[in-house]
């Protein structure tokens, strides 16, 4: 099974616990001053949303205070963001937005079958193929703006407008601003940015425990999970474990974007020689001399506080292998280190480019956030939850 990586470059905020704050505001055009109705704004990746008004005026209330993303967004102006910080004094803004220019981009022309096709790959990338993606529905799928290229083998995608999934397994409406998405078959990396707002889906009583269920499944061992265990110093509580893992790439394999051009050049029936070569090649690890140094790492060994109250960073030279004692992992990472006396717990590898940052609700912001392999790098919109999410205490 090929090995999956995710990178998530999305600007999520923090909030705390009481829930008083408020945003009040209106929303103009810059050059006539007249009021936009019907315009989004919500702080994004939470449940807080609204639409302004015929008067342009809006309110967003019972806010936990911390900092946010505000976003205002409507079809033919330039989207808004400004980060606000909410406490318990209101907040009132004067939004302005100018009319959007419009941007020519080249002309794709392209056939159904090849439209259905980058879609339904754009879906098994952004969506997931899990259980709870398969109750996961797109209602405007050809609002997403889908291009493939082929010398590249990547797929791009973008939206002017929400793309709305109604998850039926977290009872959520989810509304995605899509800025970039792509998904590269030479590396496994997809990565993607924009913003997004829950809202609750209408269920009965039964509906809801169920839903409530599965978002404690989806949250418990997640990557949220562990950054918030993580600044509060109960990794070992919460069922973490962190540990170093060194390793260095395998000199005797190729490239992976090399090796998949070859295995597609030579899969034509006549190389047989060849062919098998490469997949060879496609079958051998990564990696060599890895080490797992398996004393749990100290928490100041990677966590830093930063001048800005509830924002950390992380940073740390080698790998962190992070390791959920609590569930077992169903898929077979090829790439992925495994001691053979350990035991198949969920298990993620995040490899650091350079220090990055999370808040106290346990979500990575920023455009240097760590690349993940393993069980993290599964994580897809089914199984994502929005940053005011809390769960049972357990």
């Amino acid at each position: 099974m090929r090995a999956f990586w995710l990178i998530l470059c999305l600007l999520f905020p923090f909030v705390t616990l009481a829930q008083n704050g408020i945003i009040t505001g209106k929303v103009t055009r810059t050059d006539t001053k007249a009021p936009i109705g019907q315009a989004n704004v919500f702080l994004s990746n939470t449940t807080a949303g609204s639409a302004t008004a015929d008067d342009g005026t809006f309110t967003l209330a019972h806010l936990k205070p911390g900092e946010y993303t505000l976003v205002v967004s409507i079809i033919g102006y330039e989207g808004y963001t400004k980060t606000v910080l909410v406490g318990s004094e209101p907040i009132k803004l004067d939004i302005e937005l100018s009319p959007k220019t419009i941007e020519l981009r080249d002309v794709v022309i392209t056939t159904p079958a090849n439209w259905k096709k980058n879609y339904d790959q754009f879906v098994r990338d952004f969506i997931g193929t899990d259980e709870n993606a398969k109750q996961c529905f797109v209602e405007n799928p050809h609002e997403v703006n889908l291009e493939y290229h082929k010398s590249q083998q990547m797929l791009e995608a973008y939206t002017n407008t929400f793309l709305v999934v109604d998850n039926l397994a977290l009872g959520y409406k989810v509304k995605f601003l899509i800025n970039e998405f792509t998904s590269s078959k030479l590396t496994d990396i997809i990565s993607y940015s924009g913003q997004r707002l829950f809202q609750e889906l209408p269920g009965s009583k039964k509906q809801k425990a169920e839903w409530h269920k599965k978002r404690e499944a989806a949250y418990y061992g997640s990557a949220m999970h562990f950054y918030r265990s993580l600044y509060a110093n109960k990794l070992d509580s919460e069922g973490f474990q962190m540990m170093k893992l060194t390793r260095m790439l395998n000199p005797n394999r190729a490239q992976e974007g090399e090796i998949q051009q070859k295995i597609k050049f030579f899969n034509d029936g006549r190389h047989r020689d060849s062919i098998n070569y490469w997949i060879g090649q496609e079958n051998m690890s990564k990696y060599f001399r890895e080490h797992l140094y398996r004393d749990p790492l100290p928490i100041n060994a990677v966590l830093y506080k930063t001048e800005k109250p509830g924002i950390f960073a992380v940073d740390f030279t080698d790998c962190l292998y992070i390791i959920y004692t609590k569930k077992m992992e169903e898929t077979d990472f090829k790439n992925l280190y495994r001691p053979l006396d350990m035991p198949n717990y969920e298990t993620t590898v995040a490899t650091i480019a350079k220090p990055y940052f999370f808040d106290t609700n346990g979500v990575v912001f920023g455009d240097s956030a760590p690349l993940y392999e393993g069980t993290w790098s599964k994580s897809k919109l089914s199984d994502l939850l929005p940053v005011d999410y809390a769960p049972d205490d357990k």
